[in-house]
C-alpha cells in the first residue's frame, strides 16, 4: 500500500480520526505523521521513509503475529509490550488495514471508557 492510500484508509475509521504533524519543532522526526482517535495515537509513521508503520496492539498478540509475518516488528520508539512495527513495502494490504483497525479500536476502545 502506498502512503496516500494509507492515509485515506486512516481517515476513512471514523469521523473522529485527526492527523497531525506533531513533532516538527524536532529535525528527525518532523516529518512524522500522527493519527488520532479521541485525542491518542493509534498510528504513525515518517512521510519522507514510508518504511515502518507503528500501530498499537494486544500485548498478547504481538509474539505471535511476529512469528506469522516477517513485515512485524519492532516498534519506532515507542513500548515493545504494546506497540509493533509493520514493514510498510512489504506488508500485505489486507493485514496492514485489519492491524490499523485493530489500533484504532483498542484506543478507542481504552478512552471511550474514561
Amino acid at each position: 500500500m502506498n502512503i496516500e492510500d494509507y492515509r485515506k484508509y486512516c481517515l476513512s475509521l471514523g469521523d473522529d480520526v485527526e492527523e497531525k504533524l506533531p513533532f516538527t519543532a524536532f529535525h528527525y522526526a518532523s516529518g512524522v505523521l500522527v493519527f488520532y482517535v479521541m485525542g491518542h495515537m493509534f498510528s504513525f509513521f515518517d512521510c519522507d521513509n514510508f518504511g515502518v508503520i507503528t500501530l498499537k496492539c494486544q500485548p498478547e498478540r504481538i509474539e505471535e503475529l511476529k512469528a506469522q509475518y516477517s513485515c512485524i516488528g519492532k516498534p519506532y520508539n515507542m513500548s515493545h509490550k504494546h506497540w509493533i512495527g509493520i514493514d510498510a513495502r512489504t506488508a500485505p494490504d489486507d493485514i496492514l488495514r485489519e492491524l490499523t483497525r485493530n489500533s484504532y479500536e483498542i484506543v478507542k476502545a481504552k478512552y471511550n471508557e474514561a
